[in-house]
């Protein structure tokens, strides 16, 4: 029996100790980030589940597990989600030494922080869209003659209600509602999703799409193997830019609500045990070779200081002076984009 009991021992004593474990919840695709989450697993022998879905999706279960949740951190895909989960008390504060580490976007609250950032931009097939005649104002999209029925956009995407709260906020209720009114009177298309509208977009569905900047880049350089549904779909989609000459973007003019710059972000759960390894993976999603991968691969910007830029973004300063001024805390005003969407008939 004590040669058994020994033998046992020593084969446990053998075996390399049990990797520490990570729950992510990410409102970001699967398809965009996990590379980035495997090279944390390789470089720190951190094993981590991830649960994707929705922001919204994310959010209702976070509420619906309550203490009881697995979940040690929640990678948003907009700042209005960071700012919902704050405001339900979902989040903890993160630690200084965390949060010193954007260049911009940090929350003075300092329960999230800011992992990569892109850009509301108007899209236009080129050869069938003259840039000349694309409006300064977002609120003068609707007002261009033609374009009925060839217009796309993501009504439920929450980049695009976090574009209207926003717009509300900066152009006033009113403003807001005839906008929309007028936007739907063009018969636009709705998608679920960006990818999707892009494709059309490329292969001449529509002419004019409202889309976040590195959807565009990413159809024109490429994304990650999966990325596109249908076998062969991005190379049809690319032999058709050739052809017809691409996918422009256009900017409208500086502080206009159309060119939102809207980040990503993550924050620690306030029921998870691991707080400390869940700063670790926020913290390697600020590295140089996290930030370098948004920029080079998913084509949006870095939020850390000194991360080189491939020439084909613009360069950040210009971007972020495109952008108007927005305390993301409007944001909470959810339920009422929600409701006005619901009264002009788009949701």
């Amino acid at each position: 029996m004590f040669r058994i009991v020994l033998a046992l021992f020593l084969g446990f004593a053998g075996l390399p100790a049990l990797a520490e474990t990570l729950v992510v919840y990410s409102g970001r695709s699967k398809v965009l980030v996990e590379p980035l989450v495997r090279r944390f697993e390789a470089e720190t022998g951190v094993r981590v589940r991830v649960r994707y879905g929705t922001d919204a999706q994310l959010l209702l279960l976070l509420e619906a597990e309550g203490k009881r949740s697995p979940a040690d951190v929640f990678w948003a895909n907009s700042p209005g989600a960071l700012v919902q989960a704050e405001a339900r008390g979902l989040l903890r504060p993160l630690s200084f030494e965390l949060r010193s580490r954007p260049a911009r976007f940090v929350p003075a609250s300092g329960g999230w922080v800011p992992l990569s950032l892109r850009l509301r931009v108007l899209a236009w097939r080129e050869g069938a869209v003259d840039p000349r005649a694309l409006p300064d104002r977002v609120l003068e999209l609707p007002e261009v003659p033609g374009f009925e029925g060839r217009i796309g956009w993501t009504p439920r995407y929450s980049s695009f209600v976090d574009f209207v709260t926003a717009l509300r906020h900066l152009e006033g209720e009113d403003a807001a509602r005839a906008w929309l009114v007028g936007m739907r009177a063009k018969r636009p298309k709705a998608y679920a999703s960006n990818t999707p509208m892009l494709l059309d977009l490329a292969q001449g569905e529509l002419d004019l799409a409202l889309t976040n900047h590195y959807y565009v880049y990413r159809l024109r350089y490429g994304g990650e193997e999966g990325e596109y549904e249908e076998e062969g779909e991005h190379e049809e989609a690319r032999e058709e830019l050739r052809v017809a000459g691409g996918i422009g973007v256009h900017h409208f003019a500086p502080k206009d609500a159309g060119n939102l710059a809207l980040v990503t972000g993550g924050g620690v759960l306030a029921t998870s045990q691991r707080a400390r390894l869940a700063e670790r993976f926020l913290g390697f999603m600020l590295s140089g070779a996290a930030q370098r991968f948004f920029a080079e691969t998913v084509h949006e910007y870095p939020v850390v200081r000194g991360v080189p830029l491939p020439p084909r973004l613009e360069p950040l300063d210009r971007v972020l002076a495109l952008s108007p001024d927005l305390d993301y805390r409007v944001l909470l005003d959810l339920d009422a984009t929600l409701e006005l969407l619901r009264e002009v008939g788009i949701h």
